[in-house]
């Protein structure tokens, strides 16, 4: 029986593959009548996780298929005097490679071919909701409004929570990159959501009920790659040792707060020593993945300290004076820390994934945004939700130093296994799992997304 063929195009960066692959896995295993091949980019950004991680598939036997698209060309770093946000330059490194794309389909895959966004359903009501407005009064968001209202959020979005870049169009800003992705996303054939009904239904309903002739919506989340990172740990604890693991195994049950800020997440030296002193303070045992800033003049991926380094940037005598309860590496297998029945708390970036990740484990987040939505998704998960602890919404923004005193406060906080946000938490995470097995909003959901990619193939 020929086989219905797919093509998945993911951004660019670790962060948007294991989603993506966790989707094309389950479609598989959902029904043999489609065959998947992917389409990848390098990272604009350097680092060798996204190389790690395909790599790990390919060898796991699955039937998806890989093919590494050729850089652009004269489009291979970030350039300031170019491009002055980062949004716009992912935009454009995106769009250069449509020719290779359009080539490689032609050659390997086919002429006909689907491409699936991913995302989460408030975020994604944002984005539906920037080509109408900008039709409807010629610009997007004024800078001395306080606030703005969207349809899927519960309450109004501050200003402060936006990237600075929304206010700047004309220089290819997030405003400008999503009131452009809002228009195609509009014309596509079907959104598919990383979320599902019982974290997000206020969102949901919204994209069902406010959006005239939106595309059908499928909402088939978590999307939790849980085996592939199995695998990427096999590459990890190879170059480096498995020392994280066995540490937490000797540390009491949900003792633990876990910092990690995703893969371009990093501090410069004043902060670093002020979350030191912070951990230092709040006497709660904690594993901190810590990691270096790339030089000022590039924009790319943090990278691991060396020891001689590390010494350096944090305060004099503290790793000796918290070695009996706390431990500083480099990157870490996100999913299996979160896993691990010490781990109580996650400071964190604020990240989908990350989101989906610590909820799916049943840990409380505290928000530190760093970059991109993620000011959107931590205020969402607060205000709207119920289900973080702040520590900042708008770190992004304005790179003020977070000051020992409030991050003790926040650690202690969500350590606190008493408060809501723990118990709401645990709630949402038997949720999640449910979501996706047999009878599940999201399992439902994938059986009526099966059925009308075959009809519309």
């Amino acid at each position: 029986m020929k086989k219905a063929q797919l093509v998945f195009i993911p951004a660019p960066g670790i962060g948007h593959l294991p989603p993506l692959m966790e989707f094309a896995k389950r479609l598989l295993l959902r029904d043999d009548r489609f065959s998947v091949t992917v389409l990848l980019m390098d990272s604009p950004f350097g680092g060798s996780l996204s190389v790690a991680y395909t790599e790990s598939l390919a060898e796991s036997n699955t039937p998806i298929s890989f093919i590494n698209l050729p850089p652009p060309q004269g489009l291979s770093s970030f350039q300031p005097e170019v491009h002055k946000f980062v949004e716009q330059f992912v935009k454009d490194f995106v769009d250069a490679h449509k020719d290779s794309v359009k080539e490689d389909i032609v050659k390997n895959v086919l002429s006909n071919s689907n491409a699936a966004p991913l995302a989460g359903a408030a975020h994604l009501g944002l984005i539906l909701s920037l080509p109408g407005r900008n039709d409807r009064i010629g610009k997007e968001f004024d800078e001395s409004d306080d606030e703005f209202v969207f349809h899927t959020f519960v309450n109004p979005l501050p200003r402060r929570v936006l990237p600075l870049s929304t206010f700047d169009y004309k220089n290819g800003g997030f405003n400008a990159v999503m009131v452009n992705l809002g228009r195609i996303f509009m014309q596509t054939k079907g959104i598919i959501v990383n979320t599902f009904e019982q974290l997000e239904s206020h969102a949901i309903k919204s994209l069902m009920n406010d959006f005239d002739h939106a595309p059908p919506l499928y909402v088939v989340g978590p999307l939790i790659d849980l085996k592939g990172e199995s695998n990427l740990l096999f590459w990890y604890e190879a170059q480096k040792g498995n020392e994280i693991m066995k540490w937490l195994d000797d540390q009491p049950d949900s003792s633990i707060v876990f910092l990690c800020f995703g893969s371009m997440g990093s501090f410069g030296e004043e902060q670093v020593k002020e979350i030191a002193c912070g951990l230092e303070k709040s006497e709660i045992r904690f594993l901190w993945s810590l990691r270096k800033p790339p030089p000022k003049d590039k924009f790319g991926e943090p990278s691991d300290y060396s020891s001689r380094d590390l010494q350096e940037v944090l305060p004099n005598g503290f790793l000796e004076r918290t070695k009996e309860r706390g431990m500083i590496c480099g990157w870490v297998p996100q999913k299996a820390v979160l896993a691990h029945k010490s781990v109580g708390g996650f400071v964190s970036h604020c990240g989908w994934n990350s989101i989906l990740e610590s909820l799916w484990f049943g840990v409380p987040i505290v928000t530190w945004p760093m970059y991109a939505e993620q000011q959107i998704n931590a205020f969402h998960m607060m205000k709207d939700l119920g289900l973080a602890v702040e520590l900042k919404l708008d770190y992004a923004n304005t790179r003020e130093v977070v000051l020992r005193d409030e991050k003790e406060r926040a650690i202690k906080c969500v350590m606190d296994s008493d408060n809501d946000v723990w118990k709401k938490v645990k709630e949402k995470s038997e949720k999640s799992k449910l979501a996706v097995i047999e009878g599940g909003c999201s399992f439902g959901a994938y059986g009526q997304l099966i059925e009308d990619l075959l009809i519309n193939m």
